[in-house]
């Protein structure tokens, strides 16, 4: 009888085997990245991926792509909606088309100084809440934001104050950045990243607007336009969003794993960049070329300016104006308007 039960109990585990291999088996996410592969900012989602996979220790596997490679960066969120790709780490603003309060979410311009004041904002204030509110209707659900700094705008004449932009040909995205500048007698010109160097070269624009220091330093850019000016204009949040059936797929010790790696990450990618900030600051110097950064009244001036633009674009929509309000009452508790 004992063997007999031995026999019966050793064949129910053998069937029952697969079974327990399958539920052990590794969830296989496909992530593209906004970023080029060439980018600092790819190494550390790279690295984030790596870390995921290690400590999840084989219950999830996520595989990371550089920009375009599986879709176009403007495409993601519609291929992470699709199932396509299991999740993007992008920029919102790419998506103010399906909603203008994903603009005023994404890169209050001209609003915070450092990341630590948009990153408050985002966990201590309901910005992220506000964003997983807007991409659930896309089935996608953003699991936490990181920035990649302070964005440095190139010039190839001094931009001192607000009546030097007068005139200025600045290659610009289209959105708040653009109208702002336009209100200080810019003329936008609307350009892929990848013509900014040519553009700049041949007098095509006399500016640009693209990202930090170190990132416009590996484009080229300060060959052919000597004045970096840093003036807070930009400070755009990149989202770590997966799709929401996937991830409510996740057992919770495995979502908890996944939120706290991305809340690292957060830091991981912003201080990356600054250390790469400033050493490229460092050799800029050395050949003569001086960060431009304005005094505190000119900056509240040119903020002043800026909220005439926050309160047109919070007019465009409920998460827009739920987001302008949100962010303008903490602008005020940070004393950075009146």
């Amino acid at each position: 009888m004992q063997r007999r039960k031995f026999i019966q109990s050793t064949v129910a585990g053998a069937v029952a085997a697969p079974a327990i291999v399958k539920a052990q088996q590794a969830a296989k996410w496909k992530m593209q990245s906004m970023w080029s592969s060439a980018e600092l900012t790819y190494k550390a989602f790279e690295d984030l991926c790596t870390h995921i996979n290690k400590l999840c220790a084989g219950k999830l596997e996520i595989t990371p792509f550089a920009a375009g490679a599986v879709t176009g960066v403007f495409e993601t969120l519609d291929a992470v909606n699709a199932g396509v790709l299991q999740g993007h780490a992008s920029w919102a603003g790419y998506f103010s088309g399906k909603d203008p309060g994903l603009a005023v979410i994404s890169d209050f311009v001209f609003g915070y100084q450092h990341p630590w004041q948009a990153e408050a904002w985002y966990y201590q204030k309901g910005g992220l809440d506000m964003l997983r509110e807007a991409y659930a209707k896309y089935n996608a659900y953003p699991v936490g934001v990181s920035w990649w700094g302070v964005e440095s705008i190139v010039a190839k004449k001094p931009i001192k104050n607000m009546a030097d932009f007068k005139g200025v040909k600045f290659r610009s995205p289209q959105g708040m950045t653009a109208e702002i500048l336009t209100k200080l007698g810019a003329s936008i010109v609307v350009l892929p990243g990848g013509e900014v160097y040519s553009a700049l070269d041949k007098g095509v624009v006399d500016a640009a607007d693209w990202a930090t220091v170190s990132m416009n330093q590996r484009m080229g850019f300060h060959e052919v336009a000597k004045f970096p000016l840093i003036i807070d204009h930009s400070m755009p949040v990149q989202e770590f969003t997966v799709n929401l059936a996937t991830w409510k797929a996740l057992p919770e010790d495995t979502k908890a794993i996944v939120s706290t790696a991305v809340r690292q990450w957060t830091w991981d990618q912003v201080q990356r960049v600054a250390v790469d900030d400033v050493r490229v600051m460092k050799e800029l110097k050395a050949k003569g070329i001086e960060r431009i950064r304005w005094d505190d009244a000119e900056m509240h001036k040119v903020r002043e300016l800026a909220h005439k633009t926050w309160e047109d674009w919070s007019k465009k929509g409920p998460l827009a104006k739920k987001a302008f309000d949100s962010q303008v009452a903490w602008l005020k508790d940070l004393g950075l308007i009146a």
